[in-house]
């Protein structure tokens, strides 16, 4: 598991005095504005990537025009100059930092990766991705799981995904009749 995690990145310089407008990726902006510190890591790898580097932070705050993007002022950045160097850079926080989630609730990168087993124990797959459907689906995300039958879609439901154990990265299932068919015929 990764020791930190991104929750923005940086897209250009805000104002005159080093301050940044920065992409929020965190479903709790709230909690970029009580940030003290953070890691800034450059998002690409190989030759041009700047090394990691801990920076405090003077202020953050949100913007609600350009949707609701998080301004940094991040100490050491005092100009347009300051600021321009620290585009792409990703703000990053410990892993152990994250909010707690209620009872229920999973964090995506916590369920990719989890063996997805029926309550006998026989195995059908791998989650590789979770989709967020909206509205269409009631709002209950939907595991992708790679299964020795190809890729099958399994609704995170509490009625279908009847045990969640992201500290063993496995997922207890109950699939409805028909499910593997269905996806067999899309």
């Amino acid at each position: 598991m990764a020791e930190r995690i991104t929750v923005a990145r940086i897209l250009r310089p805000h104002g005159i005095r080093g301050e940044v407008a920065a992409e929020v990726l965190t479903d709790f902006p709230e909690k970029l504005k009580r940030l003290a510190s953070a890691e800034l890591r450059d998002g690409r790898s190989g030759a041009g990537s700047h090394p990691p580097r801990q920076v405090k932070i003077r202020s953050c705050w949100l913007s609600h025009s350009r949707g609701g993007q998080a301004i940094f002022h991040f100490e050491g950045s005092n100009s347009i100059s300051d600021a321009e160097k620290l585009v792409g850079l990703e703000v990053q926080i410990p892993f152990a930092e994250r909010t707690t989630l209620p009872s229920g609730s999973y964090y995506i990168t916590d369920l990719i990766g989890c063996e997805v087993r029926e309550k006998d124990g026989t195995s059908i797959g791998i989650v590789r991705d979770v989709q967020i459907m909206g509205e269409q689906v009631n709002g209950t995300p939907i595991l992708t799981v790679d299964s020795p039958q190809g890729e099958l879609l399994i609704p995170l439901a509490q009625e279908i995904c009847v045990r969640v154990d992201t500290e063993a990265r496995t997922i207890e299932v109950v699939l409805p009749e028909g499910l593997r068919d269905l996806n067999r015929n899309s």
